[in-house]
């Protein structure tokens, strides 16, 4: 029996209906950009296995390292003890992220990364003795599916089911280009209500909502509101960190500096879950006291896992190198040039590009679960191209070490569709 077939009796799968989605194709291994079924056929994986995969799969300067550590430390609480990767791991991090970022804090994945600064900024407040409990976030956002995560994430499909048993969240438009000062305005009025615990945001682009993008300044002006209202600022750079926008966080785009910034996804060079929640100082020293009431009592078993760490290290080894770099410029003027070439076309609407990324709309049907968006993902797998859009938005988002041929030929498939429509 097929692992496909041995699958649809025995498998659950996220965000799927499993009555409509099953069978689904079984990958048994993956080479650089490339998938492979177990019938043999390739996919060119252009969206980076949900965002995660940096460097391509089974790299293996990676895999060496990963090794490498399986011969000395699998696992050890990190609750009194540390052990090198992660100590090593902090310091690179830190050497690249805003200069303010002082401390690092482990989790499993983004959600985790997500749920430790809120509560961090909860315990911040209380810690003060000035109790608050509002978050400001944008409109349609996307911060995950644990229940903080998707309190100050948009009120839409993915957390319909459960509104109700969600913490009230204030939500504001993001600062898209030509309306900046309306953003500016609606979160002014929420901060004079001197109620505001943070303010979370997807730093420029906005991942699940479809790959939109927002005005750096505008955002500038919003984080300088907060931090003369002392309200601390959470940047969720889960998707965009690590390159993806064309520097090497999307941070790097903004003059005002958050107060902290949660990492995951590409973290690992899409090897192995983990999630990073990294704080400036002023937040961190809120924590210290003699009394350990004090202290932020939370954590994770795989907490700092050393396997994990040793692969975030050989993936920061490989983004930090010349050849990365030459790959981001490459794939962003790829990009760029694809971008110009949409606008040609007759069905494509609202064409974007930011770094490695590229998007538009096609259609009238923004659900996640349309019937028009199944057909996109059918027609794209037909392609030999794993490129799953988000409703009617269709977007590219590569490893880096993605061909110029394998980029061009989803690029094709893209173009296609957006002037003559599904076949």
């Amino acid at each position: 029996m097929s692992i496909s077939a041995r699958d649809a009796a025995v498998v659950w799968h996220p965000f799927s209906q499993m009555q409509l989605d099953s069978p689904v194709p079984a990958i048994v291994r993956g080479e650089g950009a490339l998938l492979y079924d177990e019938q043999g056929r390739s996919y060119v994986d252009a969206i980076s296995s949900w965002w995660v995969n940096l460097h391509g799969h089974a790299h293996p300067h990676i895999s060496d390292c990963i090794a490498a550590q399986l011969e000395k430390l699998h696992q050890v609480i990190f609750a009194g003890f540390t052990h090198e990767p992660a100590v090593e791991l902090s310091e690179r991090l830190l050497a690249i992220l805003p200069s303010n970022q002082s401390r690092v804090f482990f989790s499993d994945d983004g959600s985790t990364a997500v749920e430790a600064a809120l509560k961090i900024c909860v315990q911040y407040w209380g810690n003060k003795a000035q109790p608050r409990r509002r978050f400001v976030a944008f409109k349609d956002g996307y911060h995950g599916d644990t229940f903080g995560a998707m309190a100050v994430g948009g009120r839409g499909l993915f957390v319909q089911h459960y509104a109700e048993m969600l913490f009230e969240v204030s939500h504001v438009d993001p600062p898209h280009p030509g309306r900046e000062q309306e953003s500016v305005e609606q979160l002014a009025k929420l901060l004079d209500r001197g109620d505001v615990c943070a303010f979370i945001f997807e730093p420029l682009l906005q991942g699940v909502a479809g790959m939109r993008l927002h005005s750096a300044a505008g955002l500038d002006q919003m984080m300088q509101l907060c931090r003369e209202a002392g309200v601390p600022t959470i940047a969720d750079e889960i998707l965009t960190g690590f390159g993806r926008t064309g520097r090497n966080f999307a941070c790097n785009y903004l003059t005002e500096k958050p107060d902290l910034i949660c990492l995951s996804k590409g973290l690992t060079g899409g090897t192995l879950p983990m999630g990073i929640t990294t704080a400036s100082n002023p937040i961190y020293e809120r924590f210290l006291s003699d009394s350990r009431e004090r202290a932020f009592l939370h954590g994770h078993s795989y907490t700092a896992n050393p396997l994990a760490c040793a692969a975030a290290l050989a993936s920061l080894d490989l983004l930090l190198a010349a050849e990365c770099r030459e790959q981001l410029a490459r794939i962003s003027e790829a990009q760029s040039v694809f971008l110009t070439k949409l606008q040609h076309t007759k069905l494509a609407r609202n064409p974007r590009a930011l770094g490695t990324v590229a998007a538009f709309e096609i259609g009238d049907d923004p659900a996640y679960g349309s019937q028009a968006r199944d057909k996109i993902l059918k027609f794209f797998l037909g392609q030999g191209l794993l490129i799953r859009p988000l409703g009617n938005t269709i977007y590219l988002l590569p490893p880096y070490c993605i061909q110029n041929a394998d980029l061009e030929r989803a690029q094709a498939a893209c173009l296609r569709l957006a002037s003559q429509g599904l076949p």
